[in-house]
């Protein structure tokens, strides 16, 4: 079992950036894949970049070039680098880790993050 707490989340304006943090306790923190979501009002959850547990990335089309997702195993940490800030990037971000070989996955409370124009 793992517990996730994310931070950095707050107001930007539009092309700002921000440093998202999630940081992590509990179990094995290599054993599990780990993913940055965010969903905006009356929208869906969407997954918008991932990270296995030996350091390869993915990225949704909607943030792609723009953020980039870093892990430090040691520290347990999970990080989120968003540049060129949109307005519609305007959202909760959820930090998700998902186990190898069991696929359980846990979430963290959630940080919001928002984009003026």
């Amino acid at each position: 079992q793992v517990q996730l707490v994310e931070s950095g989340g707050g107001m930007v304006q539009t092309g700002g950036s921000l440093r998202l943090s999630c940081a992590a306790s509990g179990d094995m923190f290599n054993a599990y894949h780990m993913n940055w979501y965010r969903q905006a009002p009356g929208e869906q959850r969407e997954l918008i970049a991932s990270i296995t547990f030996g350091g390869t990335t993915t990225y949704g089309d909607s943030v792609k070039g723009r953020f980039t997702i870093s892990r430090v195993n040691a520290k347990k940490n999970v990080y989120l680098d968003m540049s060129s800030l949109k307005p519609e990037d305007t959202a909760s971000y959820y930090c998700n880790a998902m186990h190898i070989i069991t696929r359980r996955s846990y979430w963290g409370p959630g940080t919001q993050v928002t984009v003026s124009s």
